[in-house]
């Protein structure tokens, strides 16, 4: 019964019959205009932490009411036992334990958003609970400038589910193995299958000849829901964040724990499992969100559609047997009620892993349930879908057809999850005071609205894009026909755009004459498609005579072809094309480029057709030379156990590379085909920030882009973290390493790296207090005896990040 000064009566009693199952107790505590109220259960008395502003008593009168149904709703579970002692108050961030509940308090954020939609402020809230040994969210609210409490979730219970799958290796990395003589023990198969790309675990019975061991049986593949067996939990506070963690977690084949994290000064809460198998093999792709919410406490689910147009679902519809995927464009959608929104998403890169297409699958869901309650989270689908093939004529039709084909059936590689490793299963919830559309303006500020940030002093370049550029405009009957990648490429902020062509396209393996002239339409089409501030370069893909595959650039068009007959001159003239080159030997290809001052560097090191590369050619004259820029960075394989993109394979070449030998770098790449502007792009996208002022047009020399690239005046970015500038300081001994950091998402920690040309060591800083958007400049010093380089990497706590290059030391 909830008693008010002089008159007894029960507000709650129509709420807690219509609730089945009963609702939970909500927060007691509430702020409004500087009006605190304390609900109890005998009694509902205001008390004030300091004299409220005018007309604040009588508007808390007002809306009493609404706040008893959301408060005096009071059910019977168990009390929370939670452990405290990792946690200290910090003013704008406070938990404590209240009725048997843990209740966060925090200051919210003024996020910056686009321009013209203002900002918003104020005091966040979350209510933790337990029932039956399962966790639940009694409450998450936020309050509007105007003074308003938006209940966003009300007695919810935390959704996980997965899908498991048996991790092998592919014959595509089985190839180089048995070209180099090398035996595929069961240790190296071990080894090599974590960095598997053409693997697609949960596709039953599989494509012959991708993986051995096919076809696979449908016993390898687990569907599994979440269980909890909690008895307490636990809360720290870390910087500026506050974590609530409930141990007693089963997914599958995996345990751990359900783990809150809320951040001072932002909206932002990240639900998450945090979790470890014991079974070998295992490559798993995992659903989270939100189950049992009430339709009547919302107006509507909205989202955006592929074309940027809102969609929306009023609820009431027939029961879901599933969920319903969603393919919501940013990846986002909203809960809207009369005072707010709930937006749920996953995190914006590390929830990707490596496709060879970005078609939209659906990465958020909801699902109806019986007696007006729905679920509502994030999701990765089960497999890949075909891509739209193209082709005007036939054979091309038909080949783009079995490529599309093999694409959906034989590469959707998932995670790894290496026996022992803690994955981070997670999605995020922003809690939005205002409408759907101003909610989602703000939760696009953390990704700059899914574009790369125009950096002063910087161009924003990508790099191997199999697109078949020239052969679909020769197939379409003209050169001026407009690719739908441009529009793409565009629309994300990409300055230059480093093409590869001839990779399942034209006759790469020709001697002369039609290589040369197909050549010619891709430099033209490139010239065409290029303006002002959009560049296309021709790149290639050429995997020849140096072993393994890599990426190939130049800062001129150049004519030439892979193979030379006994007859031919390596270098000669044309009348049509000028000077070409017949490259038949490593000694050629390298001669070429050092004339040429063409570019190389090793594409997706360590995995692929680039398995053992560049381990095997350290010694090679064409590694060594500053022709050799270094090697590929991409999200290949995802591992959600680790806090760097590509951490092992990416950074472990890197690191390795530059104690062998020179300076060698990480260029972000793509490596992906055809793509239009309703696909998903943004999260797929590593970039590569040059230090370039001006772009040249494509008439003029490209050497501006490539020599600062040789020179490692380019950083790498997700695009959440940027690193406007860097530099070493400092003299003899002691130096300082000072890099300016700007980052959206709550920043995890920096980094510096070094090696000695043996061993590589690192430092690392953590960063939780600091918050969300922010600015600051980094000074790590470093004993510099014995140090051959050292790089700088800032990681956010979303697991974006950005990292310099390699800087070799004088004298090293």
């Amino acid at each position: 019964m909830c008693r008010m000064p002089g008159k007894e009566f029960d507000p709650c009693r129509q709420h807690r019959e219509a609730d089945k199952p009963p609702p939970h107790r909500t927060d007691p505590t509430s702020y409004r205009m500087g009006v605190r109220y304390q609900i109890q259960r005998s009694a509902l008395l205001p008390t004030y932490s300091r004299w409220p502003p005018g007309g604040a008593i009588l508007d808390f009168m007002k809306t009493l009411p609404g706040l008893l149904l959301l408060s005096c709703a009071m059910a019977s579970g168990e009390p929370l036992h939670c452990d405290f002692t990792d946690y200290r108050p910090l003013e704008g961030l406070a938990a404590e334990s209240v009725d048997g509940d843990v209740v966060f308090e925090w200051t919210g954020s003024e996020a910056p958003v686009q321009a013209g939609a203002g900002t918003s402020a104020g005091q966040l809230r979350a209510r933790f609970g337990l029932e039956g040994a399962q966790p639940v969210i009694r409450q998450m609210a936020a309050l509007s400038r105007s003074g308003h409490w938006a209940p966003l979730v009300r007695d919810a219970r935390p959704q996980f589910h997965v899908a498991e799958g048996k991790r092998r290796i592919s014959y595509q990395q089985l190839r180089p193995m048995q070209n180099l003589g090398r035996e595929a023990t069961p240790e190296v198969v071990e080894q090599e299958k974590w960095k598997v790309f053409w693997d697609a675990p949960l596709n039953v019975p599989g494509r012959e000849g991708v993986n051995p061991g096919l076809p696979r049986d449908p016993s390898e593949v687990t569907r599994s829901e979440v269980r909890y067996r909690v008895k307490a939990c636990r809360v720290r506070r870390d910087g500026v964040r506050l974590q609530i963690s409930f141990d007693g977690l089963t997914l599958g084949s995996f345990e751990g724990s359900l783990r809150f994290t809320v951040y001072k000064g932002s909206n932002l809460v990240r639900q998450e499992a945090v979790a470890a198998t014991t079974k070998p093999s295992v490559a798993y792709v995992y659903r989270a969100g939100l189950g049992g919410l009430k339709s009547d406490d919302y107006r509507r689910l909205r989202w955006r559609d592929v074309a940027r147009d809102w969609q929306h679902y009023r609820f009431g519809g027939g029961v879901n047997e599933g969920p319903v995927p969603l393919r919501a464009r940013n990846r986002v959608v909203l809960l809207e009620q009369e005072r707010g929104a709930l937006a749920i998403f996953p995190p914006s890169h590390k929830f990707f892993f490596a496709r060879e297409i970005e078609m939209n699958l659906g990465y958020v869901w909801y699902r109806q349930g019986e007696e007006g309650r729905f679920d509502v989270g994030v999701r990765q689908a089960e497999r890949e879908e075909m891509f739209r093939p193209w082709g005007a004529a036939k054979g091309i039709w038909e080949k783009r057809v079995r490529q599309s084909r093999a694409f959906a059936e034989g590469n959707f590689a998932l995670y790894n999850a290496p026996p022992g490793t803690l994955q981070r299963m997670a999605v995020y919830y922003y809690l939005g005071p205002r409408d759907a559309e101003s909610t989602l303006k703000e939760v696009l500020a953390y990704t700059h609205g899914d574009k790369y940030k125009p950096l002063e002093g910087h161009q924003v370049a990508v790099s191997h894009f199999h697109t078949h550029f020239a052969e679909q405009l020769v197939d379409l009957g003209s050169l001026d026909a407009r690719p739908p990648w441009v529009s793409a490429f565009k629309g994300l902020g990409i300055n230059i755009a480093m093409m590869s062509d001839f990779h399942g396209d034209g006759h790469p393996a020709d001697e002369g004459e039609v290589r040369f002239r197909e050549l010619g339409e891709y430099f033209e089409a490139c010239r065409r498609h290029s303006d002002e501030d959009f560049l296309l370069l021709p790149g290639e893909e050429p995997n020849v005579h140096f072993g393994g595959h890599y990426t190939l650039v130049f800062p001129r068009p150049v004519y030439w072809s892979k193979v030379r007959g006994s007859d031919k001159a390596f270098q000669a003239s044309h009348p049509e094309y000028g000077t070409v080159y017949r490259v038949g030997s490593a000694g050629e290809m390298l001669s070429m480029l050092e004339t040429e001052k063409g570019l190389i560097w090793q594409a997706h090191p360590r995995t692929k057709g680039s398995t053992f590369y560049p381990d095997v050619v350290r010694e090679a004259p064409h590694f060594l030379s500053d022709r050799y820029l270094g090697g590929a960075f991409q999200s290949l394989p995802a591992d959600l156990s680790q806090p760097r993109v590509c951490e092992e394979r990416c950074f472990g070449t890197l690191d390795d590379m530059n104690n062998w030998a020179g300076p060698k770098y990480l260029i972000a790449e793509g490596d992906t085909y055809t793509k239009y502007p309703e696909d998903e792009i943004y999260p797929h996208l590593i970039v590569n920030y040059v230090r370039l002022n001006e772009l040249p047009a494509f008439d003029e020399d490209w050497s501006p882009i490539t020599e600062a690239m040789r020179r490692g005046e380019f950083f790498v970015s997700t695009g959440e973290v940027l690193i406007p500038s860097h530099e070493v300081e400092g003299f003899e001994d002691r130096k300082t390493f000072v890099a300016e950091v700007e980052w959206t998402f709550p920043l995890e920690f920096v980094e510096l790296v070094w090696g000695d040309g043996k061993a590589t060591g690192r430092q690392v800083l953590p960063t939780t207090g600091l918050g969300s958007f922010g600015r600051k400049t980094f000074r790590m010093e470093f004993g510099s005896p014995g140090k051959k380089w050292v790089r700088f990497a800032a990681w956010d706590s979303a697991g974006n990040g950005a990292f310099t290059q390699p800087i070799h030391l004088p004298g090293r």
